[in-house]
């Protein structure tokens, strides 16, 4: 459901985490952003970014709200872009320890891999040729705040950035994962590729 000035309605859910960056983001990006909170919502928008926080607490809220099913049905038909916790949730398996998930990408995910808070970091990775052909050339800032690691990829899932030897943005399909903050920089590539996909 395109808006009526023509731009893509990209809901971002906001239970948890800082929303509001991705909301300026997708804008910066050039599309519309709209909060997502309850399973009607979902249907007015084309995409929707699940923004970081903590998983377990997110996971509680969508039980709570009665979103897991109507959020694994929006997941199976339409595009979704999952930072930190969103690519937690959005992993078929999840490490240390195991939780629930939606289970859209082909992957493994480890919860706080790089440590906690203090060891949180901004680096500045190479992207995939692939990236910069469709989303523009350069480096990526990514910040990393208790950032999972994406362990393991299977066959369909397309890795677009590494930083130390592990996929921090991968694709799968209409989907997309960031294990960093893309929201917390003035580049808004990452969520310009989002925005190409629906």
């Amino acid at each position: 459901m395109p808006a009526k000035n023509g731009k893509k309605r990209v809901g971002v859910l906001a239970l948890q985490g800082d929303f509001d960056a991705h909301a300026k983001a997708i804008q910066q990006a050039g599309g519309e952003a709209v909060e997502v909170r309850t399973a009607e919502e979902l249907g007015h928008i084309d995409g929707l970014v699940i923004p970081g926080g903590e998983s377990t607490s997110m996971l509680k809220l969508l039980n709570m709200m009665e979103l897991i099913e109507p959020l694994s049905e929006f997941v199976r038909n339409k595009p979704v872009f999952g930072t930190c916790a969103g690519a937690i949730l959005l992993a078929t398996e999840v490490l240390n320890p195991s939780q629930q998930s939606l289970g859209a990408m082909d992957m493994t995910v480890e919860r706080n891999a790089y440590g906690r808070q203090i060891d949180s970091r901004v680096a500045n990775i190479s992207a995939s040729a692939d990236f910069q052909a469709r989303a523009g050339e350069g480096d990526v800032e990514a910040v990393f705040i208790r950032a999972p690691i994406i362990r393991r990829t299977g066959p369909a899932v397309k890795v677009l950035a590494e930083y130390h030897g592990d996929p921090v943005l991968v694709e799968q399909g209409k989907h997309l994962v960031a294990t960093f903050h893309p929201e917390l920089t003035h580049d808004a590539r990452v969520h310009k590729l989002f925005l190409s996909k629906i």
